[in-house]
């Protein structure tokens, strides 16, 4: 369960900017939209958040910033050498933040603990990196580390709640590595909900999505299969079977203008691999059924397959799901209906949440959203991101039209058109 992400100096994003999940004091559907965690000292949440604002004012580069720190997280122990520069952006408009460390916090829930982590670097190394645990309702520092310029060394914190070698570990880290992924690489337990955390529970993706593969996967479980048949039937897309049809990696069959060297790359990649293809069943009124290939169905429908692996997989297991341009290829309604599989108690028991960004509007108005769900995202003149959410405004519950308030410009976060003819200079 995610309760806040912030991240400071990271591509647009020069000062700290925040989403915040937690729930407001508004009463308004909070037996759909919002529940709370069983764990200590940690406030009612929302289950879902809709990021809005124009083309290039920042909202990407927010999922950009979550996606490094879970991969940060997940490979800084193992992928990387002593020495070795790491690949970060500091917002780089002025002088001054290009030379100031980059800065991600996260505080969520894993395994009925609320934990606060975070850590600041630069391309050279970790400044700082710091986990507070409320196992039991007050705060615990578990770690707590910073680099000192003048000795050019580190000082650790005393951590006594944190058991086991701590010094092994301590001399372990590298400066371009994470303590945590350290810790745990060398079979720390007590550190592991939090980094199985970011293995785990938060699933990002960028622009794209996942693309097909992880629905395909599943669907060579039957039962899973069924589910995600029936998941596209409620979708209202015509397919009632889905067939994989497995066959072994052929060199002949890449087109003929390949490149030779290219060939040889895919050759040696997939050589021992099966090719999966994936085929669409469609009922006939005859009674008969017609197979497609999945290539051959409308960019919608294979938006909507795509999706629905990771949908019912996060569903299933309350995954904390992140992705960009929700709204890409997709009706409306349809993305009303993926977005109210979150706030159905039925079809989230185990309190999933879904956090994406879209320029689909048209559901702002039909009470999906609380108002504390709804942030914007727009550059100021110093082409920094801000990200702010819809409650600044105090919009009247049921009064205000909040896609006229939006598209009007009341909230801001909109692209600035000029007129064609200045534009184009005619």
């Amino acid at each position: 369960m995610l309760i806040e992400f912030s991240v400071t100096n990271y591509l647009s994003i020069r000062e700290q900017a925040t989403l915040s999940l937690v729930k407001a004091k508004s009463q308004e559907l909070k037996s759909t939209n919002t529940f709370a965690p069983e764990a200590p000292a940690t406030p009612e949440l929302l289950r879902s958040s809709a990021l809005y604002g124009a083309n290039a004012a920042g909202k990407s580069n927010f999922i950009k910033a979550l996606l490094f720190m879970k991969g940060f997280v997940m490979r800084s122990a193992k992928e990387s050498q002593a020495g070795e520069k790491l690949d970060i952006t500091p917002f780089l408009l002025d002088d001054t933040s290009r030379n100031k460390p980059s800065e991600f916090e996260v505080t969520f829930v894993s395994q009925g603990v609320r934990y606060q982590y975070g850590f600041a670097v630069t391309q050279e190394r970790i400044i700082e990196e710091w986990l507070l645990a409320y196992p039991k309702g007050r705060p615990q520092r578990w770690i707590e580390r910073a680099y000192d310029e003048k000795s050019q060394a580190y000082v650790w914190g005393k951590m006594e709640k944190l058991s086991g070698q701590k010094q092994l570990w301590q001399a372990a880290t590298r400066s371009n590595a994470l303590f945590l992924s350290t810790a745990v690489q060398l079979n720390n337990q007590q550190l592991k909900p939090v980094f199985e955390w970011f293995s785990s529970t938060l699933r990002v993706a960028h622009i794209g999505g996942w693309g097909p593969s992880f629905s395909i996967k599943l669907c060579e479980n039957v039962e899973i299969r069924d589910k995600i048949i029936s998941f596209l039937k409620a979708a209202d897309v015509d397919i009632d079977d889905i067939q994989l049809e497995k066959e072994k990696f052929n060199k002949e069959n890449l087109p003929d203008d390949m490149p030779d060297d290219i060939k040889k790359l895919v050759e040696e990649k997939y050589r021992d691999q099966s090719i999966v293809n994936v085929k669409t069943g469609h009922s006939l009124t005859s009674g008969k059924k017609v197979l497609f290939d999945i290539a051959d169905e409308s960019d919608g429908t294979r938006k909507i397959f795509e999706l629905a692996g990771p949908w019912l997989d996060s569903l299933d297991n309350g995954y904390v799901l992140v992705i960009d341009e929700l709204h890409d290829n997709l009706h409306p309604l349809m993305v009303k209906f993926l977005v109210n599989l979150f706030h159905c108690r039925e079809t989230n028991p185990k309190n999933a949440q879904l956090i994406f960004t879209t320029h689909d509007t048209s559901i702002l108005n039909q009470e999906v959203f609380r108002r504390d769900q709804i942030w914007f995202c727009e550059k100021d003149k110093e082409q920094s991101s801000k990200l702010y959410p819809l409650t600044d405004f105090s919009p009247r519950k049921g009064v205000e039209n909040l896609e006229r308030g939006y598209l009007t410009g009341r909230y801001g976060a909109l692209p600035y058109l000029k007129n064609v003819k200045m534009a184009m200079g005619c």
